[in-house]
């Protein structure tokens, strides 16, 4: 029997080495980035094409890493004689924000995304939170994806708003916290603006809540996964990119983007994210497995079950 060919799913981001700090503990030089985070976590479920840049300065051990977790890495640029992009900050009590310190874009400054031949033909692409023009570079090289997927932040709805609204024209899923939703439309309500970035393009809006779970809008309806009640929050870096790629990765594992499909894919994601925070850098990612991440999919499912209303129970 001819097996089906797996689909291809192209992760396009930033790479970068991260010192952060917690009230749990400290960091430095840690592997990072939007496309790490959501390759790796992708990576559980579906083989990643990764594009992405370093400099000479990242070391091989996280290029081993990512290679071991199924990501091709044929389409990460290393700048020899360049620096990585590096990014340091800290998070007090309120882990859902996140204080800068330093930005150094480095190799990213001048980082131009160019797709080897091979990943044009994706069927799945995700578009990391990277400067809306790339994304749209990354747009026109790919020939006929199924789906497409981008994540932006404040940054570029100030600074690259016109750009921005270009990608939201033409990608199939947008994904935003709801403060990022709130401020690119200008409304308050979260369920309005999700429906107003749909007049935009996407079909699908997805709201990361943070510490308070996700809303995925489709169709008309919405559907409302929880968070995990975690005891102890090492490090929130990347749960957003973990959620993310999770989301993607399960969708391109199933080659279904159904409403039922993609409501799966919400949980996992957040599943993802969860397993995420629970250590610093990608550390948790090196030591899950495929039985814990379902082992917590039921978990989720058993957190937001309730019986349907009854009137003899009144």
């Amino acid at each position: 029997m001819t097996q089906t060919p797996q689909p291809n799913l192209l992760i396009v981001g930033s790479m970068a080495l991260d010192t952060v700090k917690t009230p749990i503990g400290e960091a430095v030089d840690a592997l990072g980035g939007a496309a790490d985070y959501s390759s790796v976590a992708a990576s559980f479920f579906s083989p990643v094409q990764l594009v992405g840049v370093v400099g000479s300065d990242f070391p091989v051990e996280h290029l081993d890493f990512l290679s071991s977790r199924n990501i091709d890495l044929t389409g990460v640029q290393i700048v020899q004689g360049g620096q990585t992009f590096r990014w340091s900050g800290y998070y007090d009590f309120d882990l859902n924000v996140a204080h800068t310190l330093e930005t150094h874009l480095n190799v990213f400054a001048d980082f131009s995304p160019t797709l080897p031949d091979d990943y044009r033909a994706a069927d799945y692409v995700f578009l990391a939170n990277i400067d809306p023009d790339l994304q749209l570079e990354v747009l026109n090289q790919v020939t006929n994806p199924k789906l497409t997927m981008c994540d932006t932040m404040n940054f570029w709805i100030e600074g690259k708003r016109s750009a921005l609204l270009k990608v939201l024209e033409r990608v199939d899923i947008a994904v935003l916290n709801d403060a990022e939703a709130r401020q690119l439309t200008g409304t308050l309500s979260t369920i309005k603006a999700a429906k107003e970035i749909q007049c935009i393009g996407p079909k699908v809006v997805i709201i990361k809540k943070g510490e308070h779970g996700a809303l995925l809008f489709h169709n008309g309806r919405h559907f409302s996964a929880p968070s995990y009640p975690l005891e102890t929050i090492a490090d929130p870096t990347g749960a957003g990119d973990s959620f993310a790629g999770g989301f993607i990765g399960y969708l391109a594992s199933k080659d279904d983007i159904s409403e039922k499909s993609m409501r799966k894919a919400v949980v996992y994601g957040s599943v993802m994210a969860s397993f995420n925070v629970e250590d610093f850098s990608l550390n948790r990612m090196r030591t899950l497995d495929s039985k814990q991440i379902n082992s917590r999919y039921q978990a989720f499912r058993d957190i937001a079950f309730f019986d349907a209303w009854s009137d003899a129970e009144v």
